[in-house]
């Protein structure tokens, strides 16, 4: 393994201050170190700097001359720039037909401002600004809408609002969709929804009257919150205003009731659309909604259902399609799927599609197509390589996965975020000390950090290397924490064997504003059954009463557990009792907290009657009930119950066959003892 990672490209440079100080004290700076002033300098000669003067080539460096002074080859010019995103070339021929007094006319400069808008350019858009300016176009409404649009889109909310009341008609609605369009576009999901709230309002309260594309900003800014409640409202309005019959508007709504986790909705408005009037566009948002709440079955229904009206997938259909094959192991499905892919040969190039085939078919257990598509691909890039890197994750090919990062970037190709967010817990996996060090200091290097889900990687990946005092320090250092972040310290300092200090976490969770999840509380409940924390058990069993986790079997497993621990089986039968749907794993903690408490032969009756109930034994039941038996003694029972193994298609582990070498050398049973000594060698 070191062998095969040693000529990572992620490698420390030589020079390097010891590691512990490069990761928690790396400040990287724009500054410039300060150079030490020389006495001689006073003498060094002076040089004059002679201005270039501006040519026609400096102007058009792809080669597009300016054969004449005919402004519409001009602005054929600055818009092909514009188009293709060219726009620091845009901006020198800009420079130069100001220079020569060439005047530049309004749909030219909307090109480029789109430009601007899909590059998310704020610094070119405010010199197009300053060349709109140039040309006496400042109030031009047609480009003051644009500009507004511009600078909400770029995050600059300031400059637009400056611009926004600068416009003359405050009436015209148009103006006002820019500022919404733009600050939807912006991102940044709290902000961007307040911000929306508060013109959508204003916009009201003048009078102002929306139209479609109002209220399709509105509403996908409510999607994004997801402001359900909110959305209702807007839904009602459509309806009172006539226009909830809007193709736009209907798959807006669509997407909203699906972020929202209002399924029923979004299928009612769905089936309110004519069959006639159901494009692919409608279809998508559906497939989508149902893939965003893991409906996978449903994804496929109305897959069916789709190519049964005669509307066939396109390549973003294709892209919700093959991930949700993937999640539910479908493979023969997958390779149907596959075979339409191939034979639209439009889609088959598409790199997105060639990451999800590879993604499916690891997914489904098949490495060996997963390579092929991998191989055949025309076109390969980071995020299939990030595909292939997590297919070989997940079937245990953990060395492979930790090569693929060498094999990309003898492509050409450097990690990414997903990339390192992939490779960091294969690391934790291999106890790859080294090579996490290198990973972290490329994460470093590339200004992947601060980032929550990699610092949080990072927290597993030392505390699994057994170096919890580095995920102590990263933790410390954390500008921003989630309640994943929260649960990895927790888990570090218990895998570790610091309990106190994962008490000490969690009292500071408690603290924040991130509230423990179900995973969180399961973990919480497992410190407080380890260190017999009463109070603060009962403090978070009732956080879950009150967010409904009870329903969750591992929480109420974990609860009924430190029940048990503290002595208290009522309790722990109460919480049994109330778990709404019984299943293996609260029996099993049941059986345990009987044994816990010395009450073995109930730990047995609980045993037969979880099978006479019809619910099945799992690998950590039988290992729980053969435990009981040997602190009991109660040989003849142990028997029994490990011949009862096979008929549940369980296979007899290293601990379970311990367990029954302990109990039968204990009483005597010498022969029978060495008989599972030797079932154990096998192993």
């Amino acid at each position: 393994m070191e062998n095969s990672v040693s000529s990572l490209s992620l490698r420390l440079p030589p020079n390097h201050k010891p590691y512990i100080f490069q990761i928690f004290n790396f400040k990287p700076s724009s500054k410039t170190p300060a150079t030490h002033q020389n006495q001689s300098q006073r003498n060094l000669p002076k040089f004059t700097i002679t201005k270039k003067k501006f040519a026609e080539e400096d102007a058009f460096p792809c080669s597009l001359p300016l054969h004449n002074k005919n402004p519409l080859s001009i602005y054929k010019d600055i818009k092909n720039f514009a188009r293709q995103n060219k726009l620091k070339e845009a901006l020198t021929v800009l420079d130069y037909v100001d220079q020569q007094g060439i005047p530049v006319n309004a749909t030219t400069f909307s090109s480029l401002i789109a430009a601007c808008i899909r590059t998310n350019s704020l610094s070119i858009g405010k010199q197009v600004h300053t060349h709109i300016r140039n040309n006496g176009l400042e109030k031009n409404t047609f480009l003051l809408t644009k500009l507004v649009q511009m600078y909400t889109s770029c995050g600059s909310l300031e400059d637009a609002l400056k611009l926004f009341d600068e416009l003359p008609c405050e009436s015209s609605v148009y103006p006002w969709n820019a500022l919404l369009r733009g600050t939807v576009v912006s991102g940044g999901r709290k902000r961007q929804y307040i911000d929306v709230l508060k013109t959508y309002s204003k916009m009201r309260e003048l009078g102002v009257e929306l139209n479609v594309y109002s209220f399709s900003s509105v509403i996908k800014s409510f999607a994004a919150a997801p402001a359900f409640y909110q959305g209702l409202r807007t839904h009602a309005l459509l309806i009172k205003n006539g226009l909830v019959d809007s193709d736009i508007l209907r798959t807006c709504l669509i997407d909203l009731y699906f972020k929202c986790g209002k399924v029923k909705l979004a299928r009612s408005v769905f089936e309110e659309i004519p069959e006639t009037e159901r494009d692919v566009v409608v279809w998508g948002t559906m497939l989508s909604g149902f893939s965003h709440n893991r409906l996978h079955r449903e994804v496929l229904d109305y897959v069916k259902w789709m190519v049964d009206e005669g509307i066939y997938p396109n390549s973003v259909i294709m892209t919700i399609v093959i991930p949700v094959i993937g999640e539910i192991c479908k493979r023969r499905l997958g390779q149907e799927v596959h075979a339409y892919v191939v034979k639209t040969k439009s889609y088959s190039e598409k790199v997105p599609i060639q990451s999800a085939l590879i993604d499916m078919y690891c997914k489904c257990g098949d490495l060996g197509s997963a390579r092929r598509v991998f191989y055949s691909s025309p076109e390969r890039n980071v995020v299939c390589w990030t595909a292939l890197m997590s297919g070989y994750a997940s079937v245990g090919r953990l060395e492979q996965a930790l090569r693929s990062i060498i094999w990309m970037q003898q492509e050409g190709f450097k990690p990414d975020v997903v990339t390192v967010a992939t490779a960091l817990p294969v690391c934790a996996q291999l106890r790859a000390l080294e090579e996490g060090k290198q990973i972290h200091a490329y994460a470093l290097k590339h200004w992947f950090l601060p980032n929550v889900s990699i610092s949080s990687s990072l927290v597993v990946m030392y505390s699994k290397c057994g170096v919890v005092e580095y995920s102590g320090r990263l933790f410390e250092l954390m500008e921003q924490r989630n309640v994943i972040s929260w649960t990895a310290m927790i888990n570090s300092y218990i895998e570790n064997g610091y309990p106190n200090e994962a008490v000490g976490v969690i009292r500071s969770m408690q603290l924040s504003r991130n509230r423990p999840d179900s995973i969180a509380m399961s973990r919480i409940l497992s410190v407080c059954g380890e260190l017999k924390l009463l109070k603060l058990g009962k403090e978070t069993h009732g956080q879950i009463l009150k967010r409904n986790f009870a329903s969750v079997h591992f929480v109420s497993a974990e609860l009924i557990n430190m029940y048990g621990s503290f002595g208290d089986v009522d309790k722990a039968n109460l919480v049994f009792s109330a778990v709404p749907v019984q299943g293996s794993m609260t029996w099993t903690a049941l059986i345990r907290a009987y044994g816990y408490n010395k009450l073995y032969q109930g730990a047995i009756d609980l045993f037969d009657q979880m099978r006479s109930n019809g619910f099945s034994p799992n690998h950590f039941t039988f290992g729980v009930i053969l435990s009981v038996c040997e602190r009991a003694g109660f040989v003849k029972d142990a028997n029994k119950i490990f011949n009862l193994m096979p008929k549940y298609k369980i296979e007899a582990s290293k601990e379970h066959l311990d367990v029954m070498v302990r109990l039968l050398t204990r009483y005597g049973q010498l022969e029978k003892a060495q008989r599972f000594v030797q079932m154990s060698s096998f192993l």
